[in-house]
């Protein structure tokens, strides 16, 4: 299996990486034996991968990484790089090749501390592999100091280093940053494409697989969590039904509460399951007593997990609340769809008596200002105001329609 099976419905992307892996093995060769290369190379030290929620971003710099760490002999008789079999391909995709240094955050933000030891390490040489590869998951996220600290590692490159950045879009990454990167963009993968990997790679029934992907229109990482999560699949059904319970402004409010509440357990969730683990291992190794008592000037280690904990657990809230506003977009998009006469397919019909039942009484016009609605809560959301407040917000306007 060749690194980019998993890279779904992105044909365009995967012939420049693939080109630029042989560019780039052809740089390495020609270094050892010192030779000069014509300035054609499609291969740069550093990208930036672009696209929709799903699309894939992580997965097309792993695969990247991996097609750039391969040693398969096929390349010695002209085999691409990316076998997906080798060592150094195998090593990058799963998280533990030496050369390959794969950052993401469940934080609100990633800042300085964190990418200052990234440059650091940008600095060294390739201990076994053929590139040093650092892949920013979440270049969205980091701070406006971050992003100049990671400025001047991306304007000077060390040789043999490659910078492999995600974000949404180009406008989540800093113009100075972005300017010195190969863009790269992703699309929303095929529903049909989703639906083929989930049954290949997950063995989920084709049945199922269909209706995730057609429910996540596209989206790689919702679709299989819906397909094999009981639980995803009950907070969607609840969260479908929420455009039929804002009759009055009662009900809108008691909505948006129990949306709140939702969130807020998948963030105590999380919670329970990791932080308790992180709080007992800082403490073990900061050499805390046998009755849990903490050696002096360690308070500050003990406060500064505390707020990485609280921090994850308020994006893991708004994490959740964005997949809530992605299914109510998704069911407006329905009712429009069913409004206008259009053929586009529903991607909700397990619920299309409440689809219609909504396209009945209203008009093209309040579904888009409900879908306005919806995009107006995100916006607020990503600006900090109060989830509560914005949710209750969100619910009076679907209500007014």
């Amino acid at each position: 299996m060749a690194v980019w099976d998993d890279l779904v419905g992105q044909e365009r992307v995967h012939k420049q990486l693939s080109a630029a892996a042989r560019d780039a093995d052809a740089l390495v060769t020609a270094e050892a034996s010192g030779e000069t290369l014509a300035d054609t190379s499609t291969m740069t030290h550093a990208w930036l991968f672009t696209g929709p929620p799903g699309s894939g971003l992580a997965t097309a710099a792993r695969a990247f990484a991996a097609a750039l760490q391969c040693i398969s002999p096929d390349r010695a008789l002209g085999g691409a790089p990316g076998c997906g079999f080798c060592d150094g391909c195998h090593t990058a995709l799963i998280g533990t090749h030496t050369d390959v240094q794969v950052v993401r955050t469940d934080l609100l933000s990633t800042g300085r501390k964190v990418t200052r030891e990234l440059v650091r390490r940008a600095q060294l040489s390739p201990a076994v592999g053929r590139w040093q590869v650092i892949i920013l998951e979440n270049a969205d996220r980091l701070t406006e100091g971050a992003g100049n600290v990671l400025l001047k590692a991306v304007e000077e490159p060390a040789p043999r280093t490659v910078w492999l950045l995600c974000a949404p879009s180009l406008e989540d990454v800093l113009p100075t940053i972005r300017s010195r990167c190969r863009h790269l963009m992703l699309r929303t993968p095929p529903v049909d494409a989703v639906a083929d990997v989930l049954i290949r790679r997950d063995g989920i029934e084709p049945e199922v697989a269909a209706a995730a992907a057609r429910a996540t229109q596209g989206h790689i990482d919702r679709a299989r969590r819906l397909a094999t999560d009981e639980r995803a699949r009950s907070r969607r059904a609840t969260i479908l039904k929420l455009p039929l319970r804002v009759d009055d402004v009662g009900a809108a409010l008691k909505a948006a509460q129990e949306l709140i509440d939702a969130a807020a357990d998948d963030a105590k969730q999380v919670a329970e399951e990791v932080d308790t683990k992180e709080v007992d291992e800082l403490k073990a190794a900061l050499g805390a007593t046998q009755g849990g008592r903490m050696p002096r000037g360690t308070a500050g280690a003990m406060k500064e997990l505390e707020d990485q904990q609280k921090s994850r657990r308020t994006r893991t809230q708004r994490d959740t609340l964005d997949l809530a506003l992605g299914d109510l977009t998704s069911f407006y998009r329905d009712v429009l769809a069913l409004q206008l006469g259009s053929e586009v397919a529903i991607a909700n019909g397990d619920v299309r008596d409440g689809l219609e039942r909504i396209a009945r009484s209203s008009t093209p016009e309040s579904t888009l200002r409900r879908i306005e609605a919806v995009f107006a809560c995100r916006d607020a959301l990503q600006k900090n105001v109060a989830a509560l407040l914005a949710v209750e917000s969100m619910a009076m306007a679907l209500r007014a329609g």
